[in-house]
Parts: structure tokens; C-alpha cells; sequence
């Protein structure tokens, strides 16, 4: 019988389900939105329960028809540092999902940075202090929610991130994956294990942390009785990374110097900087790629709040277009955005600014803008975004890169990407397969439970769909760029503090 993975790529709008055969093609998917929450400005949050039977049911509807036993394994991969707290023993979720795009924590970051523990936090974890990652959120919760700090010290209460919310409800078992228990803020990158020092400092109980493991190895297996999912009870649940990890796993960068950029919700500029940690100079942070075999490999990232996210406000709050590739149709039909910058700091600015203040801004409004322009210039501010990170890559990192490997929803966009060629001044390489998240956690899946033998069989697995070279003249996108970084200054530290 044919042996398929099946990766679950639960995302911060949707949650996926994809099954992979052998050869790395797609047999079958299902994906299923759900409820975003903004209780306040600056604030989201997602029910816990929605993200669960959001990618039930996705798994459900892609293995529908499938021969019992034709899963051979599960890989699961994640939007990060979102943060759960739930009950030990009724799985009761004890306040929604904050998510990595909340901004709710950026005074309690404040005060300590004010404590002085910036050197403190970087040095242990790679991580800047920043309200995107975990602890605050776990932090605001066990302070804001009646009872929950009380109950956490008892034992009762278990925190994870989205990876191990599923793993426990597939499995029972509580653990986190190295890649994303380095996003927390709470672990140590160079020891592997949670660091008791700053749990205490931050006043999160130790009880409450999931048990760290390794990203291609077996968690538990499917229990009995999953509504949709009774096929798959016995399977194991086998790889985890990540979502950002996972691509660059799935795109096979598996050599120190190679780069990709995921083209989500944000934009996730990562790269291989092999088996030890590198300090970033730039305002990048380090985290764990894989460790995989009992080997681990590093990466160094830079992060953008609003890439793909951008796009959607322009379709769902704007109603300038009514779907995403629209977009593309009005770009194509303006040479150039007539001189308007949109900087989306719609939850301020991540990598390499980390201005929590600065707020989204459209500057260089003539009477002669139109709606061609704003798109035009919508697809332009992703990619000054992500030349902004790999320009710190280059800077930490002390080598060059040849080729920036793509995916995301928005790399389907070939106006984007030869923007991106023309910016970097490298070849840009979108593969033929662009579900390179899901991959990765598939690929990681498959090593450890046996399907591929080895890191040199996935990487023979991808294919270039096209490979976008610089087009334009270097003087005129270098002037773009400065117009860029005029209209960041423009944007930030917009919010009164």
C-alpha cells in the first residue's frame, strides 16, 4: 500500500490540512477559515476551540476516502508564539488565544526593559523583548484572569502554543517542540530546556510549561474516538516545527547560508546559520531551526507584522479590491505607484525597527493617486519589508545570499517577486510546489517515521517553478528604497507613550 504524511498547518487566518505522497506532491487538502476577535485596538484573539475543529475538520475532509493504515505519520506545524492556557484535567481553554499579532503586553515589555533585562533575555534566548512572543501573553493572562494565577500553582492550569494545543487534543500528550519553544522568551537556545531564572523573573510557574522535544520524533499517537478522525486513531504524530521553521525546512535549506522568505500573513525572512547561534547586530533574532537526529541547527529571522495581512485590508476594510490576486490586475496596469508609500504598521513594526508605537501610514497622496496606484504600492511595501530584513541578514550573518527561496500566499504574484529581485539585487526562486510550510512538517514527520531515509531524499524533492533576476535599473529601486525608509520615519513612534 501507498504511505502518505499528513500535515496539519493550522495558520493564524485558516487551518489547513495537506497530505503528501512519497514523492512530495499533494494527494489531497482542505482548508476552513474562522473567527478573528479584536476586543480592543491592538488586540487579537482567537477561540481556542476554533483553531482545534477548524483543523479537525480540515484533516477530516483530507483523508476522507482514504484506505485505513494510508497515513503512515502526522506532521504538524503552527502560527508561533500564539499563546493558550487551559485546564489540566477538562481541557477547558481559560481565555481565548492571544495571538503573536496582540500588542496588548507592549507596557508590561516596557517595564522590563526598564529592569534591565534585555541583555538578560537575548543572551538566553536569541529573542528581543517584544509583546510578539509568548511570555508576556502568558503572563497577562494569569494576572487578568480571575483565579488562573492561583490555579497555575497548583498544578492545574497547562500552557502551549498552538502546536502542542494540538498535539494534546490528538494525542494527550503535553510537549513542545524545540523551534517553538524557542519563540517564548522563556527558553534557553543554547541548553535546549526552559530557563527557571527568567520563569521566575516574568512570575510564570515552571509546572505550567509543556515538556521540550525534538522536531522530527514520536510525540504520541491519534487516540480513539476523534470525531472525523477514527481512521487515524494508532497513527503517530511524529514531526513538529514551527510554520516558519517548517518552510525553511520545506524549502530545503538545510546548508548554513541558505534563505527563504514566507510570504504569510507577515513576512518571515529566515536563515540557516548552522549548528551554533548566532548573536544578531541588526535587530534580527536567533531561534532554533530543527533539531533533528540530536543535532541542532540555528536560524536567524527577521520578522514583518503585516505583509499578506496588507493585501486583506485592502480587500476586506478598504473594498478597494474584492479578492487578493486582484490586486494584481489593478498593479499591472501603472508603471510605477506615482510616488505613494503605504507602510503598514497596522500592530507597529517588527524586524528590524521593533517599534511597538508606530502606527500604519499612506504618504505621497497627489489628486492624480488612484486605486492602480495604492495596489501597486500595497505589493511594493511587502517587499521594501523584507529588503529591509535580508539588508540585517547580510549585516549579521557576514556572508552574502545568492538566491532568497520563496513561498507564502502572496509569492503566487509574479509583480511581487520580480519587485523583490529588482530591491535585493538576487535571484528570487519560487518552487513548483509552493506549500512549503506544510512540507516541511510532512518532511519531518516522514524522516522519523521512516519514509524518507534522509535529508538529501527531501531535498531532491523540490522544484523551481520560476526563478525572477533583476530587471530595473539599480538607481531608480535604490531611490524607491530611500523614499521607503523616509516614509518608516514618517510612521513610527506614532502612539502617545
Amino acid at each position: 500500500m501507498d504511505q502518505f504524511i499528513l500535515a496539519l498547518d493550522q495558520g493564524t487566518t485558516s487551518s489547513r490540512a495537506i497530505v503528501f505522497d512519497k514523492g512530495g506532491n499533494i494527494a489531497a487538502m482542505a482548508q476552513h477559515d474562522f473567527p478573528q476577535h479584536y476586543p480592543r485596538p491592538g488586540w487579537v484573539e482567537h477561540d481556542p476551540y476554533d483553531i482545534w475543529n477548524s483543523e479537525r475538520t480540515a484533516a477530516a475532509e483530507a483523508i476522507a476516502g482514504m484506505a485505513p493504515g494510508a497515513i503512515a505519520g502526522i506532521g504538524v506545524t503552527n502560527q508561533r508564539e500564539t499563546t493558550i492556557l487551559w485546564d489540566k484535567n477538562t481541557g477547558e481553554p481559560v481565555y481565548n488565544a492571544i495571538v503573536w499579532q496582540c500588542r496588548r503586553t507592549a507596557e508590561l515589555c516596557e517595564e522590563l526593559k526598564k529592569e534591565g533585562l534585555d541583555e538578560r533575555i537575548q543572551s538566553t534566548t536569541g529573542l528581543l523583548i517584544d509583546a510578539y512572543f509568548s511570555a508576556t501573553k502568558i503572563r497577562w493572562i494569569l494576572d487578568n484572569v480571575p483565579g488562573v494565577r492561583q490555579r497555575a500553582e497548583k498544578g492545574e492550569i497547562l500552557f502551549g502554543t498552538v502546536e502542542t494545543w494540538l498535539i494534546w487534543q490528538l494525542t494527550g500528550a503535553h510537549v513542545t517542540d524545540v523551534s517553538n519553544a524557542s519563540r517564548t522568551m522563556l527558553f534557553d537556545i543554547h541548553r535546549l530546556c526552559w530557563d527557571d531564572e527568567l520563569c521566575g523573573m516574568l512570575r510564570i510557574p515552571h509546572s505550567i510549561l509543556p515538556r521540550p522535544v525534538g522536531n522530527s520524533e514520536i510525540y504520541g499517537y491519534v487516540k480513539e474516538g476523534i470525531p472525523g478522525l477514527e481512521s487515524l486513531a494508532g497513527v503517530p504524530v511524529c514531526g513538529a516545527a514551527g510554520d516558519q521553521q517548517s518552510a525553511l525546512f520545506g524549502q530545503a535549506c538545510f546548508t548554513a547560508g541558505q534563505a527563504k522568505n514566507t510570504y504569510g500573513t507577515g513576512c518571515f525572512t529566515l536563515m540557516n546559520v548552522g549548528a551554533a547561534p548566532v548573536r544578531s547586530r541588526a535587530g534580527l533574532v536567533c531561534s532554533v531551526g530543527w533539531q533533528v537526529g540530536g543535532s541542532t541547527t540555528y536560524a536567524l529571522e527577521g520578522s514583518v507584522f503585516n505583509g499578506g495581512s496588507t493585501i486583506q485590508w485592502l480587500r476586506d476594510e478598504m473594498g478597494i479590491i474584492d479578492s487578493a490576486p486582484q490586486i494584481n490586475d489593478l498593479a499591472a496596469k501603472v508603471a510605477d505607484t506615482n510616488g505613494v508609500v503605504v507602510v503598514p504598521a497596522f500592530t507597529g513594526l517588527g524586524a528590524p525597527y521593533w517599534d511597538m508605537y508606530a502606527r500604519g501610514a499612506v504618504l505621497g497622496i497627489t489628486r492624480g493617486t488612484n486605486r492602480n496606484h495604492l495596489a501597486r504600492a500595497v505589493l511594493q511595501c511587502i517587499a521594501f519589508q523584507v529588503t529591509d530584513l535580508m539588508m540585517a541578514m547580510r549585516m549579521d550573518a557576514g556572508c552574502d545570499i545568492s538566491t532568497l527561496k520563496v513561498d507564502g500566499g502572496a509569492s503566487v504574484s509574479d509583480i511581487l517577486l520580480q519587485m523583490q529581485a529588482d530591491l535585493l539585487r538576487i535571484n528570487v526562486d519560487r518552487p513548483a510546489m509552493v506549500e512549503t510550510t506544510a512540507f516541511g512538517a510532512a518532511a519531518l514527520a516522514g524522516l522519523s517515521c521512516g519514509l524518507w531515509k534522509d535529508l538529501d531524499e527531501i531535498a531532491a524533492l523540490r522544484r523551481s517553478d520560476a526563478v525572477f533576476q533583476p530587471r530595473r535599473v539599480q538607481a531608480d529601486t535604490d531611490a524607491e528604497y530611500r523614499l521607503w525608509k523616509r516614509a518608516v520615519g514618517r510612521a513610527g513612534d506614532w502612539i502617545e507613550h
